[in-house]
């Protein structure tokens, strides 16, 4: 088992990436990589040419040359292997989408999903990828951050003609690198990805490092407009998002990150959101920053950090050991992209003393209930009347209280014993490990004064104008 104490003082080797002066042809045998002295940086498989002799590199398989990456709520898009070459195919369609219970939307997605299955391949691998195109309008789809020759970049009207409804374009080339990269259409962008046209591309090492990744996670991360009541998307939002997910789901939609304790874990994080970087926290862990779209960053650059900044159009990759068993929330640390559609055009309502004024109000509706005057935290918990397909500040029953949280939201769960990666349920506190409410003998025992009564508002709080 990796220490915590090992992985940060540099005794695990988190990035991959060293060149590759050999690699094993078919029949076994060391094969000199033609060039690889000129390699670009991360790309242990560039030649200078538009492709590598195939003999010298066997498609990679799953559980032999890499570990299979999980994408939580989500899965890998299949392949097959003709003339040894991986052949792929992608269905661009509209999809019938839950982001959360209480909220579906009509999306356009990727083989009846958003995001789309994910890519993944071994630097080396030849691959065919088609796309059938069942939109009622032209697309394309661009491979972000993968190094592939000019006509097969996806820019419609520059590097291709579009893909027209109905049509199946073939797109091939030869993976010269690894890393985490993304896939989306370069065609109407705009509204394309704003329905949910977006997907991760993983492309694993020819030689992976040692030590191993235990569990190897890849979430996309995205930013939707739905009002109320509505089933679709709107595209032309450019600032007002009201939904933040992971792999196209909210909390409590987000599937938990299931871990065993003492793993090596890495979290692959990409953003096609519109207009947002995202700052993902995660809870009870150090990780080290070890990769971006570019490539693995070198071990001397690596940061140890809690929070990594994910920009719009970038990926980012975490590397950490999963030595604190627990239930660790996992989530974007802007405020409001932990809460869903939560209401940018409610009244302030803090400080606010109603008096009567519900008894009066009740005349005319007989349900009315003033909210907000002491916070938000409980209106979901409270069952408030909400709009017809719609999750306003919806969270999730927790195993103590109401989890008022929502959006680009999960959990980590790390847990000991456990012999699959099922959802363990909530996580059982030894004795004595969880903060509770302090006593009175322990408060007069250590010397504090202690006011209990809640905080309430002056009348010179708010002034509000009718």
């Amino acid at each position: 088992m990796i220490t915590r104490r090992k992985f940060f003082s540099g005794a695990a080797v988190l990035a991959g990436g060293a060149l590759l002066p050999a690699v094993r042809n078919a029949a076994g045998e060391n094969k000199e990589v033609p060039g690889a002295e000129h390699a670009r940086p991360g790309t242990a498989l560039e030649t200078g040419k538009s492709h590598v002799d195939q003999t010298s590199f066997p498609p990679g398989q799953p559980g032999k040359d890499y570990i299979p990456v999980v994408t939580p709520n989500n899965v890998a898009l299949p392949w097959k292997v003709v003339d040894g070459v991986k052949v792929f195919h992608l269905i661009a369609e509209e999809v019938d989408h839950e982001f959360a219970p209480g909220l579906k939307a009509k999306c356009w997605g990727y083989n009846g999903r958003t995001s789309g299955p994910t890519i993944e391949a071994v630097e080396g691998d030849r691959v065919r990828i088609y796309v059938t195109n069942k939109l009622p309008e032209a697309t394309s789809v661009h491979w972000h951050g993968v190094l592939v020759p000019n006509g097969m970049d996806g820019v419609s009207g520059l590097t291709q003609r579009q893909i027209e409804p109905g049509e199946t374009y073939k797109y091939e080339f030869t993976l010269r690198q690894h890393g985490t990269h993304m896939y989306h259409p370069h065609f109407d962008e705009m509204t394309q990805m704003a329905l949910g046209m977006m997907g991760m591309f993983i492309i694993h090492p020819r030689q992976p490092p040692e030590p191993r990744i235990d569990r190897d996670f890849a979430i996309i991360l995205s930013e939707w407009r739905i009002d109320p009541g509505t089933m679709r998307p709107n595209p032309n939002e450019m600032t007002e998002f009201n939904i933040f997910t992971m792999n196209s789901k909210a909390f409590p939609g987000t599937a938990p990150l299931v871990v065993k304790l003492g793993e090596l874990v890495r979290i692959r994080l990409g953003n096609l959101s519109a207009m947002d970087h995202h700052p993902i926290h995660l809870h009870g862990y150090q990780f080290r920053v070890t990769g971006t779209d570019g490539g693995p960053i070198d071990k001397s650059a690596q940061q140890a950090e809690t929070t990594v900044l994910v920009q719009v159009g970038s990926t980012r990759d975490i590397e950490f050991v999963a030595d604190e068993p627990g239930d660790w929330i996992f989530h974007c640390h802007m405020t409001h992209h932990a809460m869903n559609q939560m209401g940018h055009n409610f009244p302030n309502m803090i400080g606010v003393k109603p008096g009567n004024m519900d008894e009066k109000m009740r005349g005319l509706l007989p349900n009315y209930m003033t909210m907000g005057q002491t916070g938000m935290g409980d209106m979901a918990e409270m069952g408030m009347k909400v709009p017809r397909n719609s999750i306003p500040m919806v969270g999730a029953p927790g195993p103590f209280s109401y989890i008022d949280m929502g959006s680009m939201f999960t959990i980590l769960k790390v847990r000991e014993g456990i012999t699959n990666y099922d959802d363990p349920g909530w996580y059982q506190h030894p004795n004595g490990t969880v903060a509770t409410v302090a006593s009175a003998d322990e408060l007069q025992r250590d010397g504090i004064e202690a006011n209990t009564a809640p905080a309430m508002p002056s009348s010179g709080d708010h002034e509000h104008h009718h």
